[in-house]
């Protein structure tokens, strides 16, 4: 039962920090999951410091583990899977996120205590990793459970908040990621990461959730998950739209050229990082802001158009930094490094809220985990192909560590391939507005609530991130 507002204070609270949602135990329950989420962000550079320089790792060993550390973000629906169907200690949800808050803080202090050799930091960061997954899938489902049949513009608001917590988090540590590397060293910062994840655990004791009686054992419930998960998916209502998204998201990058470029041509130092950080922190903040405040009501379709087309534009202002012209508009490299960082972030936030939306929108009862951990995974395989197919076209252009002189005409064909996929906006509901809640979606799949994943700002890859 939800506790009435008793003071100005609580209802200042709720109103203009929680977005109108009743600031129950529950609900900042929820939220610490993805404050954590953000917070975890801390160890970012410090594991790639690690691996680079204590353990000695070549580029394409680091590769190799940052692909490997992902797996879990790839196989989410497993975890839906499980949390949905097996519950464990009586519990569905609680109980998955107690484990997943002990794993993770397990995982960062074996790295922080006794990770020595190569494979041991592929299992440790590898089990962050799932820890991090597990916790993310179990938030997703608690929210989706709560919020029924809600429009639009609730669950803009819900997805504002969670969004908008989990930058909150990445904000608070993102300069300190350098300044404690710096200072304190690897070791101490997977240390202090440690402490994080149990917080995950503290919270799950504020789930309002009844124990399960039933028991159907592992192999009936994912028998029952599977089949529903492909009823779900042979309405075209789901797939269409899931098939819109994986391409929308799967056009090729240049970020890791982009990156070898501002560290080995222009000399960005792990510090600077650091700052640009915080800046997108903040962008984030702001583009969640404005989201919340102005375009939550817009339908997805013209969200998408308008958001990629800008999106691919001003993409292009990086073409300045490649060839120097900021220099000669007297706009120095970091000045214009933390510019364009800050606008470029705050277009990916307007562009990818709305997907998340209808990714949980598209969630019928019953296999709400499951789907949306579905949903995000084929988001992440996208962004696993447009890594590659980026890869491919660095390879193919002669683009190395040393040579950048064809990284502007990566960049062009990378911003120009993100507009492919606009002919088939017509794959997506076309009417999402709060006084027709589901759109053109069938009545079997009528939107719960909105829940995020951990993606990663930039509309990229949801795993954990190794900044090499």
């Amino acid at each position: 039962m939800q506790t009435r507002i008793s003071s100005p204070w609580r209802a200042w609270v709720q109103r203009r920090m929680l977005l109108g949602w009743e600031p129950t135990p529950e609900l900042l329950g929820i939220l610490l999951v993805y404050f954590v989420q953000g917070v975890i962000g801390l160890a970012r550079l410090a594991v790639s410091f690690f691996l680079k320089d204590e353990l000695g790792l070549s580029p394409a060993m680091v590769a190799a583990l940052t692909g490997i550390a992902a797996l879990p973000w790839m196989v989410k629906p497993l975890f839906g899977f499980i949390a949905d169907g097996v519950p464990l200690w009586g519990y569905r949800r609680r109980s998955y996120l107690i484990l997943s808050g002990i794993l993770g803080a397990g995982a960062w202090s074996w790295l922080a205590l006794w990770v020595h050799r190569p494979w041991q930091a592929v299992a440790a960061i590898t089990l962050a990793s799932l820890a991090t997954a597990m916790g993310d899938v179990i938030a997703d489902s608690l929210v989706v459970e709560r919020v029924r049949g809600a429009t639009q513009s609730q669950t803009g608001s819900l997805q504002s908040l969670c969004w908008g917590t989990s930058a909150v988090g990445g904000l608070v540590t993102a300069y300190l990621s350098g300044a404690l590397l710096e200072h304190l060293g690897t070791r101490a910062v997977f240390g202090i990461t440690a402490v994080f994840p149990l917080l995950v655990s503290a919270g799950a004791f504020w789930v309002q959730e009844l124990p399960v009686t039933e028991r159907r054992g592992f192999t009936a419930g994912m028998v029952s998950q599977v089949q529903q998960v492909w009823q779900a998916m042979n309405q075209r209502a789901i797939l269409l739209p899931t098939m819109f998204l994986f391409l929308w998201q799967a056009t090729p990058t240049s970020d890791t050229a982009f990156f070898f470029f501002i560290t080995n041509e222009l000399q960005f130092p792990p510090e600077f990082l650091g700052r640009v950080r915080l800046v997108t922190s903040v962008a984030a903040l702001v583009g969640v802001w404005v989201f919340q405040r102005y375009l939550r009501e817009v339908p997805i379709r013209r969200m998408l158009l308008w958001t990629t087309v800008l999106s691919s534009g001003l993409g292009l202002t990086n073409l300045l930094l490649v060839t120097h012209a900021n220099r000669l508009l007297g706009i120095p490299d970091r000045w214009f490094s933390l510019g364009d960082s800050a606008i470029l972030t705050v277009m990916g936030e307007l562009g990818f809220m709305p997907v998340l939306v209808l990714a949980a929108r598209l969630c019928p009862p019953g296999i709400e985990a499951t789907l949306f951990a579905l949903l995000m995974s084929v988001l992440n395989l996208a962004g696993g192909v447009a890594h590659e197919l980026g890869a491919l076209l660095t390879h193919l252009l002669g683009i190395t560590e040393t040579d950048f002189g064809r990284l502007w005409l990566l960049i062009t064909l990378t911003n120009l391939s993100t507009l492919l996929p606009l002919p088939l906006l017509h794959w997506l509901p076309e009417h999402t507005a709060s006084s027709t809640p589901g759109g053109n979606l069938p009545p079997a799949v009528v939107p719960d609530a909105v829940v995020l994943g951990d993606l990663a700002p930039g509309l990229h890859f949801e795993a954990v991130e190794v900044e090499s």
